[in-house]
C-alpha cells in the first residue's frame, strides 16, 4: 500500500496507480461530504467525480503544508456547491433584511441524536438552508468565505444560517419522540 506522499508524487507524474490509490484511499470519505449537501446519490456520485478530476488536475499546487486530507476536503467541497449551483433550476429568493436585528441561536436543543438521525434533519432542510449550515457549522467555512463563495451577501448567510438552525430546532422539537 502506498503512502499519502508516495500517492501524492505519483499523482504528480500521472501514475494511473497512485491515482487510483488516491481514489481508494479518500472516495468514500468525501462522498459522505458530498451527500450532506446534495439530493440524491446520483448527484453525489457526479460531484465526488467532479472534485477528483479537480484533485488530480491540481494536485501540483498541494504544498505538503497542512493536511492533505483538508486539502482534498476543499476541492470536493468547492466541486459540490459548484456541481449544486449549475443543476440548481429554482434560486431561493428569501427577505434578509430581519437579520440585523436577530440574534442567531447556537444551541439547538441538549437531546442526543444519532449522527445518521441529525444526518437526516440536515438533508432535510430547503437548499439553501443546508448548503450554509453544512458550510458553517461543519466544514468550518467563516460568513464571509460563505458569501465570496455563493455570490451572496455576509447577511444573507448568517440569515440564512439562523433560520436553519431555527428550522432544525423546530424538526427535533417534533420528531423528538420519534428520534
Amino acid at each position: 500500500m502506498l503512502s499519502e506522499e508516495e500517492i501524492i508524487k505519483g499523482c504528480l507524474k500521472g501514475d494511473k496507480i497512485a491515482q487510483k490509490a488516491l481514489y481508494d484511499k479518500y472516495s468514500a470519505k468525501m462522498f459522505g461530504v458530498c451527500l450532506r449537501y446534495l439530493k440524491n446519490i446520483d448527484e453525489a456520485e457526479d460531484a465526488l467525480q467532479d472534485g477528483f478530476i479537480r484533485i488530480y488536475g491540481n494536485i501540483d499546487t498541494y504544498n505538503f503544508k497542512g493536511s492533505f486530507d483538508g486539502w482534498i476536503r476543499r476541492i470536493i467541497v468547492n466541486a459540490t456547491i459548484n456541481y449544486h449551483n449549475y443543476n440548481l433550476k429554482h434560486r431561493f429568493h428569501v427577505d434578509y433584511s430581519e437579520i440585523e436585528n436577530s440574534e442567531i441561536e447556537t444551541n439547538l436543543t441538549n437531546d442526543v441524536y444519532s449522527a445518521e438521525a441529525l444526518l437526516s434533519l440536515i438533508r432535510s432542510l430547503p437548499e439553501g438552508y443546508k448548503q450554509i449550515f453544512n458550510l458553517y457549522e461543519i466544514d468550518g467555512y467563516s460568513h464571509k468565505e460563505i458569501a465570496k463563495m455563493l455570490g451572496i451577501s455576509i447577511n444573507t448567510s448568517k440569515s440564512q444560517l439562523m433560520k436553519a438552525k431555527n428550522m432544525l430546532k423546530a424538526k427535533m422539537n417534533t420528531n423528538n419522540n420519534v428520534i
